[in-house]
């Protein structure tokens, strides 16, 4: 009786952020442990399907960087990284995308198909969600910046209460196509939809200061302060800047969060104090 009354309570205390978040945009930007390990993965999914259900509206954008140097290394191409990105050459775009939105796209819209969830997966190509260029005039290769979101198709999905999973392949006007870090894709992605909230699942427990303690609250000040004094380095910059441009336009918060915890997004959104980054300005 007392587990049950346990339960009954929990499920009680998240009413508030249901009501509170019904009807309103979470893009979440899905990567690192949470994907590969396969009981995390169940439990990621079990969660979406909890948000959908309980009204809220959900982005769901993917990254596959470990299975896309697994077929890398199988087909013998080399494959660097220049300043945290993938020097993308064409022959190694071509499994980028085989793997993003043939491979795990579809594994990922079929698991929540599978427990109950409307779920379509597409790719940036597709009714030209996502336009690109290439970044820094071609320096990493067929890495792209995005230019432009086709944000009515996404609204519209939503509005018919799809989830949208998105691959982060985008196009030029010559039919090229570009891999697009995840973590920006969903920046833009969340941006272009005026998104209550963006979400980023990390392998670690946020933003940590020196003592590697996690700092639950950031704001601009704080971030410039962290970056300069190397708290904020390496490939948590990007994720952090990604983060922050959100925030500085138009989207309510960024969370930066455990993707190795399970259970994490409801943790996140239905207790009061949380229990990753959460970035507001």
């Amino acid at each position: 009786m007392q587990n049950a009354l346990k339960t009954a309570e929990i499920i009680s205390s998240a009413l508030p952020y249901i009501q509170k978040f019904r009807d309103k945009i979470f893009v979440i930007k899905y990567g690192g442990s949470a994907q590969l390990d396969e009981e995390l993965k169940q439990k990621f999914i079990r969660d979406i399907s909890l948000l959908h259900i309980v009204g809220i509206k959900i982005v769901l954008i993917h990254g596959g960087g470990k299975k896309i140097n697994s077929y890398l290394d199988r087909l013998d191409i080399k494959s660097e990284f220049i300043n945290g990105l993938r020097f993308t050459s064409k022959e190694a775009m071509e499994v980028v995308e085989m793997v993003l939105s043939g491979n795990i796209n579809k594994e990922i819209t079929a698991l929540l198909n599978q427990n109950g969830t409307r779920a379509v997966g597409i790719s940036g190509k597709d009714a030209n969600l996502l336009k690109a260029t290439p970044l820094d005039s071609g320096k990493y290769g067929f890495v792209g910046e995005i230019t432009d979101v086709n944000a009515k198709l996404i609204l519209d999905l939503l509005d018919d209460s799809f989830v949208p999973v998105i691959a982060p392949i985008a196009v030029d006007d010559e039919l090229n196509s570009y891999n697009i870090n995840a973590d920006l894709c969903a920046s833009k992605v969340a941006t272009a939809l005026n998104a209550e909230r963006v979400i980023f699942l990390t392998d670690t427990k946020g933003i940590l200061n020196k003592q590697g303690e996690l700092i639950s609250k950031l704001n601009k000040t704080k971030i410039d302060e962290l970056k300069n004094d190397e708290t904020i380095s390496g490939g948590m910059i990007p994720k952090v800047d990604a983060a922050a441009w959100c925030c500085q336009n138009g989207v309510k918060s960024a969370h930066i969060i455990d993707g190795r915890l399970p259970h994490s997004l409801l943790l996140e959104f239905f207790t009061d104090d949380g229990i990753g980054t959460m970035i507001k300005f």
